[in-house]
């Protein structure tokens, strides 16, 4: 039997994991496009002309798949570091451990007690919420939620928190014991462990895109790479390229922004493009800073809630590997990695930001005025699509648009092309991939898309 033609677009984790899968399988009739000249999309990663390697965001490692796990394993050649989690939030004059919720207790005296006073008052269960704003009331009180659940889901969702939706947390947030955090208080004990992520692994060379530069080695196709998808004919099945090419498929697999991918569409699909318009998200700036500084502290990285800072997250990225600066010189140097959202369509004045954020970084005195001179690399990455927004009419949208999609031979999948914030992970992106082909080749179930 003749196999069918698969295409795939784009070569984020999502679209590797598919071609991966299909290499393995020793599938042939396969073609992967991808807009960018470089693999990986959002978790690819850069170095700067001064030697320094930034990624696009705060990524680290760590997975609930076996296989994806292997897949890690062969790409990096175990070339990889371990690290326990040291992760804070910086909130008024404090250092609080990551999460806040369980850390009250470094707070000033009258707030730890606002925060005790607002977990003793609670009255509301999560099912008689009605949006992630009230959740927040409803699971934390009016105490955490003021000093720090409110104003940093605001700063990094840059939308209001009463259209989000509360089906997305699962594994996301950790929830109050409150007789736990009476005896923290009490006791003056950390809480500090919870979350799939408080042990994690980091490449040893190259960031995180070499995770996905090595994915890559093992495909048995090429990869074509600076193709933009810029027409879908779903009559002909036939898709067209910004350079004029085409290609015809059996089934197309989508990972590019399923809004733009929609739009993208030939033919009669007015339903599904109106429909599109109900998906919200976000755009980001990520700002490198390499310094002439030997880095004292053993920090991860720190959640900013407060207005007075421009970013909502800084990473120690130098922490994470001593090779993400020039010659692996961590005596000598240092890189700090901030994380700004906004909403789409805003005006961003890229060089108010850097100097914003620079502001920032010596207020909270991770950086000392003195030290600007010591600021010998500045890097900025922008970010169109930064985190898919779960509305609360997102489901709405999904479960018309993938049905409809997938009638015609198109199933979008990853961080954007499911549009599923809460398996946007890398190893949830990757698996997607992994477990489509499955489902496409073998007629398998897809686990992580069903959850």
């Amino acid at each position: 039997m003749k196999e069918k033609k698969i295409i795939i677009i784009g070569a984020g984790p999502t679209g590797l994991g598919a071609a991966y899968k299909l290499s393995e399988l020793g599938y042939e009739n396969w073609e992967i496009y991808e807009r960018n000249s470089y693999v990986g999309g959002l978790a690819a990663s850069f170095e700067d002309d001064k030697g320094f390697t930034w990624d696009v965001g705060g990524h680290v490692l760590f997975s609930h798949f076996p296989y994806f796990d292997e897949m890690v394993d062969k790409a990096l050649k175990n070339e990889y570091l371990k690290h326990e989690r040291s992760a804070w939030i910086f909130q008024g004059k404090n250092w609080i451990p990551y999460p806040f919720q369980n850390n009250i207790r470094h707070l000033e005296k009258e707030q730890v007690l606002e925060c005790l006073m607002g977990l003793i008052a609670l009255n509301k269960t999560k099912e008689q919420t009605q949006n992630f704003e009230e959740l927040i009331y409803a699971i934390f009180g009016e105490g955490i939620a003021k000093y720090f659940m409110i104003p940093y889901n605001q700063k990094v969702w840059a939308h209001n928190l009463k259209d989000i939706s509360t089906e997305w947390i699962a594994e996301r947030m950790s929830v109050i014991n409150l007789e736990k955090k009476k005896k923290n208080v009490v006791f003056q004990q950390d809480e500090v462990s919870w979350g799939p992520n408080n042990r994690f692994k980091f490449p040893l060379k190259g960031g995180t895109g070499a995770i996905f530069n090595g994915i890559a080695k093992f495909l048995t196709k090429p990869i074509f790479f600076n193709k933009n998808l810029v027409e879908c004919n779903t009559q002909k099945k036939v898709a067209t390229f910004n350079d004029g090419t085409e290609t015809n498929y059996d089934i197309l697999i989508n990972t590019s922004p399923l809004n733009v991918f929609i739009n993208n569409l030939r033919g009669s699909h007015e339903k599904a493009q109106d429909t599109i318009k109900g998906v919200v998200y976000n755009s980001g700036l990520i700002i490198g800073h390499g310094v002439k500084k030997k880095l004292k502290s053993n920090k991860c990285w720190i959640y900013f809630p407060e207005q007075l800072y421009p970013f909502y997250r800084v990473t120690y990225f130098s922490n994470y590997s001593p090779n993400n600066v020039p010659r692996g010189d961590t005596d000598t140097y240092c890189s700090i990695m901030s994380e700004v959202s906004y909403p789409v369509g805003s005006k961003v004045n890229e060089a108010q930001i850097k100097e914003e954020t620079v502001k920032g970084l010596i207020k909270s005195g991770i950086l000392e005025e003195k030290e600007r001179e010591n600021i010998v690399s500045e890097y900025s990455i922008g970010i169109s699509h930064s985190y898919p927004v779960p509305t609360i009419g997102r489901n709405r949208a999904l479960d018309y648009i993938h049905p409809y999609l997938e009638n015609m031979g198109i199933f979008s999948r990853g961080r954007f092309g499911g549009w599923k914030y809460e398996i946007g992970n890398m190893d949830h992106s990757t698996m997607q991939g992994v477990e489509l082909i499955n489902r496409i080749v073998s007629g398998e179930k897809e686990t992580v898309w069903a959850g």
